[in-house]
């Protein structure tokens, strides 16, 4: 790549390690960082050729993951090196065992390129929807190994599409070929000239039907939800999710609540409780009996939220007030209505469950007390609502089989 863009990638890094002094996620990033090539070294088999699959964080983790596991089931003797960028995926999925290594993926610097590469020596690379480093593509491209991206989606305001962006329409160039999510991004692609391109749809969809038929039960939910006719499940919230959602759940008591934030430290399972004038309990600690005595559960554990949506009959996914939504198909798989903040203009799936009627979008507190009155007062809304959210899932499926023949044949 050129020398601004190398120069931006140095200062990135440098960025990174003043930041780390203060930031958890920035020390923990570093810290893995530099554990990556000892740790490769020790794992790789030089004698095997690897497939490295390299996601951005836990969310993109989890549109990679029905691909891992379709080419682990119908190619076991395939290895896989699992990369992420980001500490909430790498923290969460470090012991994940559907692959043969994973780890921290270096910065893009030269050096740490050329050194990641010669040690894994992937026969092929896969990159997941957003995931643009140029120094790694540019390195691939000149070792000739095939490099695709899968569920990807485009907007016109990417560099891609301006006029200045000449060295990002270079990085696309060096895929093998790009699997996207909808025709609009095949047509933003074809009209900078990047014509290697299948619509393939969005591997999401199979990850959560796939979840959903592996869901596990979660005794203390089952026990605070059996015999009451609304249950809310609030997933990945944030504090301006909970300003709107505690004061409605403190005034409504014929609806129950299980809520698991998107950070869980003491710190913010503290502000939830703060807010809350009902019964509550930790789900870590409640007994079942302790839970059904409850009227708000509160997730204070990673890996479970998936599992907990079976419970409930309306979802409210968190941070649209702030990052951009959380994973809505998660919750819409089970043939609920889901709610969110007015940020998910990146999101395709927001923008066609909105229009299909199985989700709402809300901006002010005033709007989701009438969304949330509606639901609660029309079974029949509430129904339709939920019935269209399960069909568009369903709808949808499909992904990850075309990829995986197309790119593998078998």
């Amino acid at each position: 790549m050129n020398l601004l863009y190398n120069t931006a990638i140095g200062l990135y890094s440098l960025g990174a390690k003043v930041l780390s002094w203060k930031n958890v996620k920035a020390r923990k990033m570093l810290a893995g960082q530099a554990r990556t090539m000892d740790h490769l070294n020790k794992v790789i088999d030089r004698n095997a050729k690897y497939i490295w699959i390299h996601v951005s964080s836990l969310g993109e983790f989890e549109q990679g993951r029905p691909l891992i596991e379709m080419l682990k089931t119908r190619m076991p003797e395939k290895k896989i090196v699992l990369s992420f960028f980001s500490p909430s995926g790498y923290e969460v999925r470090k012991n994940y065992k559907g692959v043969d290594a994973v780890c921290y993926l270096p910065f893009d610097l030269k050096g740490r390129v050329k050194k990641f590469l010669d040690v894994v020596n992937p026969e092929m690379a896969i990159f997941v929807k957003y995931e643009f480093w140029g120094n790694y593509l540019e390195e691939l491209h000149r070792r000739n190994i095939p490099t695709y991206l899968i569920s990807a989606i485009f907007r016109d305001t990417q560099a891609f599409f301006k006029w200045w962006g000449g060295m990002f329409r270079k990085m696309l160039r060096c895929y093998t070929h790009l699997y996207v999510q909808d025709g609009a991004s095949q047509q933003l692609l074809s009209n900078i000239g990047v014509t290697n391109v299948t619509i393939a749809g969005d591997t999401r969809f199979d990850r959560v039907t796939d979840i959903l038929a592996n869901s596990f039960e979660i005794s203390q939910a089952k026990a605070m939800t059996q015999n009451v006719p609304i249950t809310i499940i609030a997933g990945s919230t944030w504090a301006p999710d909970e300003q709107l959602l505690l004061p409605y759940f403190n005034s409504h008591p014929q609806i129950k609540l299980i809520i698991a934030p998107h950070e869980v430290n003491e710190n913010r399972l503290a502000e939830i409780e703060h807010q809350l004038h009902r019964p509550y309990c930790r789900l870590s600690t409640a007994t079942d009996i302790e839970a059904s005595n409850t009227d708000c559960l509160i997730v204070d554990s990673f890996g479970k939220l998936s599992s907990i949506y079976r419970y409930g009959n309306i979802a409210y996914v968190g941070g649209g007030f702030g990052v951009g939504i959380h994973n809505i198909n998660e919750a819409a798989v089970y043939g609920m209505p889901v709610v969110f903040g007015p940020k998910y203009g990146k999101f395709k799936e927001a923008k066609d469950l909105i229009s299909v009627g199985g989700a709402f979008s809300i901006k002010s507190n005033d709007e989701f007390v009438s969304i949330m009155d509606t639901l609660l007062t029309d079974s029949d809304a509430l129904k339709d609502a939920g019935a269209s959210a399960g069909e568009y899932i369903r709808q949808n499926l499909g992904a990850t089989e075309k990829i995986y023949s197309d790119i593998f044949g078998k």
